[in-house]
Parts: C-alpha cells; sequence; structure tokens
C-alpha cells in the first residue's frame, strides 16, 4: 500500500453541532453544513469524540502528541512546557519518513514548536507547495471562524466574517435549541443563532479544501480528517470538564480503504488521532504515546480502544482551578478539587462576552430581588449553578437519561456501585500518568526552568564520512535541522504568535536531520538541535570539502556571516 496523504481540517469551539450528527447530538438539526455532511457520508463518524481538555492549548496540545497534558505538562492554559524528553510533535514523524509537512497557520501546542516538525508554517503553507508532487504530503489546516471571540463581533464584523452565509442558510433566533441550563434570553438565542451561522461559514471553507483535493486530483489517496479542539465557546461548555465542554465532531474519509457512511459510537479522545495516523501512515506507535490506534494499517477499525475517555480542566488563564473527569458508555464522574471556588470565576477574556455578562447580570438582578426581600426567580436552580460561589466535591451524570447533566446523582443509593468503580477508574489513571496538575505550577516551572533560566539545546557535534556530515546532539530528544543558508536577521515575532509559539522565522528553511547530509556543493553546512522546552542550541558550522578554508575556529564570525552573537563552530 502506498502511503497515504493526509489533511487535517481543525475547528474552534463546537460540539458536533452538524446536520450529520442530527439525532445524535441534542439540537444538531439546527446546523446547516452540506460540506461536512456529505464528508460524514463518504467517511466515518465518530459520535463519542471527546477533547483531553475543554480549552484549546492544552487540548491541541494531547491531539499532537498522543499524549495526556497533565502526564507532560501541558495542562495549564497557557503554558510554555517541558514534556518528557521522548515526546515530539505529530508532523516531525511525517517528516522524518519524508512526508512534507504543512501547517496553515495557528499552533498553540503549548511550547515553542522548532522549525524542524514542519516544511512550511505560514499562512500560505498548502500541500500544493511541495517541491515534488510525487512526495506524500501531511497537511494541516487550522481554521478560525468558530472561535468564541466571533460570536460576539458587532453587526458589521459579523456579517465579514460569515459573508458566505446565504440569507435562506442563517439561523433563526427563535428555534435556537438552548440546553436548560441557559436562561431563555435574546442574548443567548442570538449568540446560539450567531454560533450556528458560523459553523456554516465554516462548512463553507471546508468545502473549499475538498474542492481543492478533488481539482487536483488527490481524494483517492489521501485521508481526510476533520476536529474541533473543545466544546462550544459558551458558559458551561468551554472551560467547564462537562459532555459540552469536551465532546466534539470527529469525521475521517479514506476514500477505497474506509466503508463510507460508517458510524463509531466507541469512545474516543482527539488524543487517539496521533497513533490513528502514524499507524495508518505505516510508521509505528511509540510507547509513549497515550492514544489508542483508531484504525488498522488496512482502514479496519478497533473496536473499543478505549474502555474510558478521560479529561481535566487546570488553570484557565488567571484563574486557578483543578478537576477531573472520566466518562464511560453511561455516566460521566467529575472530581472538582477545589468546590470552595464557582465554577465561572472571573476570567478576564471571556467575561467581556455576552454569554458571560448576561449571566451574571441576572444573577445581579437576583440579588437586586433578595435585597428587597423577594425569593430570586429570574433563574432556574441549574442556571444559577453556573455563577454560584462553590461547586459538588463530586458531580455523576447519567447521560443516557440526562445528555444536558441536570441532574448531579452523589449520594443516590442505587448509584452507588458506579460511582464507586468511576472513582477507583480515576485515581488508577492518574496514579498512572503520574498527574502533574497535582503539583504546584511554581514548583514544576522551577524543576523546568532552575531560577527561571531555560535549558539550553547541546549544539550539534559534527564529523564528515564517506557518506556526508554526520550530526549528533547529546541533549536526549532533541532534533536537529541543518541548511545550507547564511544567518539572516529574526524576524520578531507578534504577540499572539509568541503565546501559541509559532515557529520562530531566520530567513531560512531547516531540513529535518534523519541522516547523514551529502555534500554536493562546496560551501558551509549549518546545523541547528531543538528540544521541545529548551532554548535552541547554538549553530555548529562544517565547511564542505572544496570550501575555502574557514579562518576562524574560536567562535568569531565567518566571513560570510551576517554579524551576530558568538557561533558554535565545529569546522573539520
Amino acid at each position: 500500500m502506498s502511503s497515504p496523504n493526509v489533511v487535517w481540517i481543525s475547528t474552534h469551539d463546537i460540539n458536533p453541532d452538524l446536520g450529520c450528527y442530527s439525532g445524535e447530538w441534542p439540537g444538531a438539526d439546527y446546523a446547516h453544513t452540506p460540506n461536512l455532511d456529505r464528508l460524514a457520508a463518504e467517511g466515518a463518524r465518530f459520535d463519542r469524540a471527546f477533547a483531553a481538555a475543554p480549552v484549546c492549548a492544552p487540548a491541541r496540545s494531547a491531539i499532537m502528541t498522543g499524549c495526556f497534558p497533565n502526564a507532560i505538562g501541558t495542562m495549564h492554559m497557557r503554558t510554555k512546557a517541558v514534556p518528557p524528553s521522548e515526546v515530539k510533535l505529530l508532523p516531525q514523524y511525517f517528516r522524518e519518513a519524508g512526508y512534507y509537512c504543512t501547517n496553515n497557520y495557528f499552533t498553540d501546542f503549548q511550547v515553542d514548536v522548532p522549525p524542524t516538525v514542519f516544511d512550511d508554517c505560514s499562512p500560505t503553507a498548502h500541500w500544493r507547495n511541495r517541491p515534488d508532487k510525487e512526495t506524500p504530503f501531511f497537511a494541516a489546516f487550522h481554521g478560525m471562524t468558530t472561535h468564541e471571540s466571533q460570536i460576539y463581533l458587532d453587526e458589521e464584523s459579523f456579517q465579514l466574517a460569515t459573508s458566505h452565509v446565504e440569507s435562506q442558510e442563517r439561523h433563526d433566533l427563535s428555534a435556537a435549541p438552548l440546553p436548560p441550563y441557559y436562561p431563555d434570553t435574546e442574548v443567548f438565542r442570538r449568540a446560539w443563532a450567531r454560533y450556528a451561522d458560523l459553523i456554516t461559514e465554516m462548512d463553507h471553507w471546508v468545502g473549499g479544501l475538498l474542492d481543492q483535493l478533488e481539482e487536483d486530483g488527490l481524494v483517492a489517496n489521501t485521508i481526510v480528517v476533520f476536529w474541533s479542539d473543545h466544546g462550544r465557546g459558551m458558559p458551561r461548555a468551554k472551560r467547564w470538564a462537562t459532555e459540552a465542554g469536551l465532546r466534539v465532531p470527529l469525521i475521517i474519509r479514506w476514500p477505497g480503504v474506509m466503508y463510507p457512511g460508517s458510524v463509531r459510537t466507541d469512545l474516543v479522545h482527539t488524543m487517539d488521532l496521533a497513533p490513528t495516523m502514524l499507524e495508518a501512515g505505516g510508521l509505528g506507535v511509540p510507547a509513549h504515546m497515550h492514544g489508542m490506534s483508531l484504525l488498522g494499517r488496512d482502514g479496519t477499525f478497533n473496536d473499543r480502544p478505549n474502555m474510558y475517555v478521560y479529561a481535566g480542566r487546570d488553570r484557565m488563564d488567571e484563574s486557578e482551578d483543578t478537576s477531573r473527569t472520566v466518562r464511560d458508555e453511561r455516566y460521566r464522574y467529575v472530581r472538582n478539587f477545589h468546590p470552595d471556588r464557582s465554577p465561572m470565576p472571573h476570567i478576564d477574556y471571556p467575561d467581556h462576552t455576552a454569554t458571560w455578562a448576561e449571566l451574571r447580570r441576572l444573577r445581579g438582578e437576583e440579588a437586586r430581588q433578595l435585597a428587597s426581600g423577594e425569593a430570586p426567580t429570574i433563574l432556574s436552580d441549574l442556571q444559577r449553578s453556573l455563577v454560584a460561589a462553590s461547586k459538588p466535591h463530586e458531580e455523576l451524570y447519567d447521560l443516557d437519561q440526562d445528555p444536558h447533566e441536570t441532574c448531579n446523582l452523589i449520594g443516590e443509593p442505587r448509584y452507588m456501585k458506579a460511582l464507586a468503580r468511576l472513582r477507583e477508574v480515576l485515581n488508577t489513571w492518574q496514579n498512572d500518568i503520574g498527574d502533574l496538575g497535582m503539583t504546584p505550577e511554581r514548583q514544576l516551572m522551577e524543576a523546568w526552568r532552575p531560577g527561571g533560566e531555560a535549558p539550553v539545546t547541546a549544539a550539534p557535534a559534527l564529523s564528515m564520512t564517506e557518506e556526508g556530515v554526520v550530526a549528533v546532539c547529546s541533549t536526549p530528544g532533541a532534533s536537529i535541522g541543518w541548511t545550507p543558508l547564511p544567518r539572516h536577521a529574526k524576524e520578531p515575532r507578534n504577540l499572539m504568535d509568541r503565546v501559541t509559539g509559532s515557529p520562530e522565522e531566520d530567513g531560512r528553511t531547516w531540513n529535518l536531520y534523519t541522516g547523514p547530509v551529502p555534500t554536493k556543493e562546496a560551501g558551509v553546512l549549518r546545523f541547528k538541535a531543538w528540544r521541545l522546552g529548551y532554548s535552541a542550541s547554538d549553530e555548529s558550522l562544517l565547511a564542505t570539502p572544496g570550501h575555502e578554508p574557514v579562518k576562524d575556529v574560536q567562535g568569531h564570525r565567518l566571513q560570510d556571516e551576517s554579524p551576530v552573537p558568538t557561533v558554535n563552530n565545529n569546522l573539520q
């Protein structure tokens, strides 16, 4: 079997609110999503797919590493973790195997992304840019259309953001399928209708990418995967360890291998995508990954890859809290480690959104009722629990009977057996992975960066052999890149790129070192090493045969180098 291409299409902040999930997810029939519905009809729809965290950066770190965030230190929103040395970002495995790897363009994996991971990580990155059209590719496209911020745009900006949504496709506010934990107000109805309009706009974007695969004649040998990072960008979903915070759409199409119209009800983590793609590509799954492959090399489904799915909620920006949850086919169990803290704490960013503000406004109205000697009547008990001053230490929900998690079953005698089992399962999981969320964050940071100083990756040691230049880095887990291009001034990254860890730009493309580098032309080859969470190494340089001898071997700049700080020269 030839190596399949892989196209990942991801979006932000949605539940399975797509037309193809009608009857499986409450309210999914509200959505207008013809392109994603067609993709599901041509491939497989996963009905029980869950994020490892209810917020983007930790959730994406799990997807890109195949590891639980609280096992590798990426659980806080946001952080710059130092994962164990064996952890790599998924595209690097494909690049090592000869794939052309691109990302357009968002990263946000909780680490600074080394330039060895992608051939191109930019707004113009695309499989169409690969030098050889016969080269297999891994191409990721991360759309921002459905991000929670877009729900709350002013009217003119929202119309521009949804310019491909026809008038007949716009979603009626009066028909918005609000779950019972939201007050039925115009603010929430408008937010829900806009959320659905954004999904339709996103669906149009997905259709464009699928059309490009068709135009290029690549459909037959390309695995297409569509996923969301976590649940919808509204209260009790994004940032909550709930069904709405964690349950996401997942669709995979593999023509000629996967039976069209397949529906899978297995419990799966989106974290399972990393080993699944490696297995499908015949690349082998590293032993350290926690995810389970959903498919065999021949495209057959692995039945029941997970008995349980797990997730956690940790620091959200300036709000410190910790929750862990486990779900089986029927029940969700949640343990809140800080029950004295509000489930909807002050977080500067979402507190400026209309839905968060509406809940706080309505609770304020109830406070004025109390001040007048009246019982509060504006919110239901369930809605009021979102903005309460505290939350239960434990929660248990029967999702077969209660898909919106409205009735906490803790203390109900007939559910004690299920409760005891899930308590034990959660404890075992936390112990097995060494849950780092139980360690104070400052203690973790000091262990990662003693005295606030990041460890530095060792510069590659170079030697010349008959096969070419051999490079070795003594830092465990480091990847090595090489280039013949001289150094340029670094392009300063903007704040968002620094926060999300986009690769630094220095005007050069770095080849991933996978073996001896042939010295076809005279010149100077430059090598550099990166280890996730560490500072990059100095550059090591080697003059190839026929190059004018480099006079300086003590660290001063070479004659063809731009004026830069000290360079590590290993010249043979």
